[in-house]
């Protein structure tokens, strides 16, 4: 009896020893899991980052009119984003729209320089905001000696939503809107959608409108723009058109005979992304 007693005794503290055991190394591999998994899903912290843009293009539309009198354009850029939120770059593109705005030829401002910089942020899991301010620099220009015209550069303040693939954005002119005379605070509104089909291919569709200040000439612009990213290098096709003739007529500049800079187009473009 005493020696069956004691062995059920010795077996039972046995079992609860290894129970207790068990049970402890579950919770270490358990916790050890749970460490682990939450340190490979942290997100990782903000970088800053300093890239760079070259590319050509069939030519240059901006807000759906034409900058190069349906003539090729060489664009470039660079872009620092700080791991705070904010942004600075510069992007420039040769144009020829000053120059066709005179009837003798004789006003110059042969490029465009963009100087832009801002804060991107966000007001909620869902939503994200980009604020900013953009000068439009066409260097040199004299667009200012063509009858009914002002200095052609501008700037403008802008402020951008964007909720998954949907962004809207409102830019607005603190100056005279190129070249336009007493067009300060014209605005203008953006609206995309970008359609990721995976494999580095987008279709981006676009509507906006131009609302120019004391003037006749606001106009509505559409484009579909269909990009293939290949490491960095980008393809792309984007047809576009405006509303600008439907409601005042051709655009036509006298440097470009009878060319309609307002029309649709079909714009074709490779770009490296470094």
């Amino acid at each position: 009896m005493w020696d069956s007693w004691f062995g059920h005794q010795l077996i039972n503290k046995i079992n609860t020893e290894f129970s207790m055991s068990f049970q402890k190394t579950i919770l270490a591999l358990t916790l050890s899991a749970a460490f682990g998994a939450m340190a490979q899903t942290a997100p990782a912290a903000p970088e800053s980052s300093l890239t760079y843009n070259l590319g050509v293009f069939s030519e240059y539309r901006y807000r759906g009119i034409a900058q190069t009198a349906k003539k090729p354009a060489v664009q470039g850029g660079f872009d620092y984003a700080d791991k705070s939120g904010a942004y600075v770059g510069v992007w420039a593109s040769n144009i020829s729209w000053i120059k066709d705005s005179d009837p003798k030829g004789n006003a110059k401002g042969p490029v465009e320089i963009d100087v832009y910089g801002g804060y991107k942020g966000n007001l909620s899991d869902a939503v994200a905001y980009d604020v900013g301010g953009l000068q439009y620099y066409y260097a040199g220009n004299t667009l200012n000696t063509v009858p009914g015209a002002v200095n052609a550069n501008t700037f403008e303040l802008y402020l951008a939503l964007s909720s998954g693939p949907f962004a809207a954005k409102v830019s607005n002119s603190m100056t005279n809107l190129f070249g336009a005379y007493n067009s300060k605070n014209s605005r203008y509104l953006d609206l995309s959608y970008t359609l990721d089909l995976g494999d580095g291919l987008t279709v981006v569709p676009h509507l906006g409108d131009q609302y120019v200040a004391n003037n006749a000439t606001s106009y509505s612009d559409y484009s579909v723009a269909v990009n293939k990213d290949l490491d960095g290098t980008v393809i792309s096709a984007t047809v576009l058109g405006t509303n600008y003739k439907n409601r005042h007529g051709d655009y036509v500049l006298p440097g470009t005979g009878t060319k309609e800079l307002s029309g649709s187009a079909l714009v074709l473009g490779l770009k490296k992304n470094f």
